[in-house]
């Protein structure tokens, strides 16, 4: 690790896609674990984009079995979202995989998007204002479920009656929440709750950007994040870039990787977050440069 921009050590994570099989499954992520990734990750939707109609497994059993299936490598969703969820069972399951991980959970959280599972519950379209709302109401709800044994508070949109959590979580005074966010009222939220801060670049077009813009565009969500926190009388959070979004393509060699970590490096991000490797697909890559991306990468960063 290195330490760069605010002064935190740089880490690597990797996000594992939820399309597999558990054996084929447990050895990608006891090989993530082998290979030194500081957190592996998932996504929780029911389904996502060009994967739709292929294989697609759950996010929370998969985690509690990668769970079981590693000992040191953090754990976690990127991101979980209001779209088919309920803060107060959602808790149990989160106070129950912090258990089973012996305090290796990460919450990703965000407001979700339209389309995939967005409706999966029969729900009419949330507009972006509305989702705001929900996620808003969705992280006060479970940030105080998971924080204390017993829990009664009515949002716009949630409730929770006598709600308990018990023993409560392994991590203390619960789960660290990352919340992504890029507007003003995302930021606003994650300055308030966040323990780290997720975002993916341009959330209107991620792709828009050049390589060369794309850090720059980051840097001014940085930026406003800094002010909400100030807002707040809280220090800045954790910061994870969410690569394969943007038009970069940092895994395609060793030296695409270090100069585009040193340049999320240097305005101040903490935490990168690559794709591992899905043939015949968006997020293909050669899986032997990707290896020694993750045994390499950021040892390279300060030559």
């Amino acid at each position: 690790m290195v330490r760069r921009g605010h002064g935190e050590p740089m880490k690597l994570s990797t996000v594992i896609l939820p399309i597999y099989r558990w054996p084929e499954a447990k050895r990608i992520w006891q090989r993530a674990e082998q290979l030194g990734f500081h957190a592996g990750y998932t996504y929780d939707h029911l389904t996502w984009r060009s994967f739709v109609d292929s294989p697609w497994f759950g996010a929370i059993p998969t985690l509690t079995a990668a769970a079981t299936a590693t000992a040191t490598m953090r754990v976690g969703t990127l991101v979980a979202s209001p779209n088919f969820r309920h803060p107060v069972p959602f808790a149990k399951e989160l106070m129950t995989l912090d258990d089973i991980s012996s305090g290796r959970l990460t919450l990703g959280i965000g407001a979700g998007g339209t389309g995939f599972d967005a409706q999966a519950l029969g729900q009419r379209p949330w507009t972006p204002s509305e989702r705001a709302d929900h996620l808003r109401d969705f992280v006060a709800v479970l940030d105080a479920t998971l924080r204390q044994p017993e829990t009664s508070m009515t949002t716009e949109h949630y409730a929770a009656v006598d709600a308990r959590a018990l023993p409560g979580c392994v991590q203390q005074p619960r789960v660290p929440f990352y919340v992504a966010a890029t507007g003003l009222r995302g930021l606003a939220l994650a300055a308030k709750y966040a323990d780290g801060w997720i975002t993916y670049g341009d959330a209107r077009d991620p792709a828009a950007p050049t390589p060369q813009e794309a850090p720059h565009v980051v840097a001014g969500q940085l930026a406003r994040l800094e002010e909400a926190c100030e807002r707040e009388g809280r220090q800045v959070p954790h910061r994870l870039y969410l690569e394969g979004s943007s038009s970069e393509k940092p895994l395609e060699s060793v030296g695409k990787f270090v100069d585009w970590a040193g340049r999320y490096a240097e305005i101040g991000i903490t935490e990168l977050v690559v794709h591992w490797p899905v043939p015949d697909s968006v997020y293909s890559a050669d899986q032997a440069i990707f290896e020694q991306i993750a045994t390499d990468g950021l040892s390279q960063l300060d030559h």
